[in-house]
């Protein structure tokens, strides 16, 4: 299939091996050459162990990775991702991963983006006071194939180890640290960078697939790609009540390029009683 993006290539702002699940997909689908900067400094936009702050938000972090390997390799296409963690907002007190992946194209002043998000996660971190209970509570993490940090505080960014994806350094780097620091007890944590963390890779790979889908999503009008779902559209009928309820019937679709809106309906959208804001108040 030939696409806007055929036979072109993208700069992909990592120094986390994002591009192991993103080049793949991008390259079958949409026949696009994926090349990543040499001694890329990603960190730079900020980490997750709290000792660089993300300037911005999330949407606002991926735009600088991908503008700065832009500008690095003189690309006109950019690619970057860039992941957060929090509540899930549809299921309360579940830990969320929220991936994005941005894509760029300066020669067709297009900016196209996948999400996904999944409670399947990892993220985690305690108080440990023995090298034996961090390799336990590491274990419970998926370790060694999923990396764990070890510092002195949960919120001081200084004496941090990071990369420690085997028994015998985490228990080198426990002893070290708790010598220095005459410290009784550190912090241990799930290390989420993407390259240390399978688990957030796979939500990096489905954000890839949405975007993929975004990007094949052409517009009615002007047969631009990137025409996306943007909005909800609410009323689908409660099956007991037959009242509209909050729950949404169908989607708003806008183009990226010419701002053209349509709204796509579920043919007889129904919920079940269980979601009706009048059955189960």
């Amino acid at each position: 299939m030939s696409t806007l993006f055929s036979g072109r290539t993208a700069v992909l702002g990592t120094m986390h091996k994002k591009e192991n699940v993103i080049a793949p997909l991008l390259r079958e689908s949409l026949d696009l050459q994926i090349i990543v900067p040499e001694h890329f400094d990603s960190d730079r936009f900020g980490t997750f162990t709290r000792d660089v702050s993300r300037k911005g938000n999330q949407l606002d972090a991926a735009r600088a990775k991908a503008l700065a390997a832009m500008e690095r390799t003189g690309c006109d296409l950019g690619l970057a991702s860039e992941g957060s963690f929090g509540v899930d907002p549809q299921l309360p007190f579940i830990q969320s991963n929220f991936e994005l992946v941005l894509l760029i194209d300066r020669k067709n002043d297009l900016e196209i983006r996948g999400h996904h998000r999944s409670a399947k996660t990892n993220i985690a971190g305690v108080y440990v006071s023995t090298p034996e209970e961090a390799l336990a509570i590491a274990r419970s993490w998926g370790f060694p194939e999923h990396g764990v940090i070890l510092r002195l505080n949960e919120h001081i960014p200084v004496l941090i180890k990071k990369s420690i994806a085997s028994e015998a350094l985490l228990e080198t780097c426990f002893k070290k640290l708790q010598t220095s620091s005459l410290l009784k007890s550190l912090f241990i944590e799930t290390d989420m960078r993407a390259h240390r963390n399978p688990t957030r890779m796979e939500n990096i790979k489905s954000a890839t697939e949405d975007l993929i889908r975004n990007c094949l999503s052409c517009c009615p009008r002007c047969s631009m790609p990137g025409f996306v779902t943007t909005n909800a559209v609410l009323g689908a009928v409660c099956r007991l009540c037959a009242r509209e309820t909050d729950r949404p019937k169908g989607s708003i679709y806008t183009c990226y390029t010419c701002g053209y809106t349509e709204d796509r309906l579920r043919e007889n959208a129904t919920v079940e009683p269980g979601e009706c804001q009048y059955c189960n108040p």
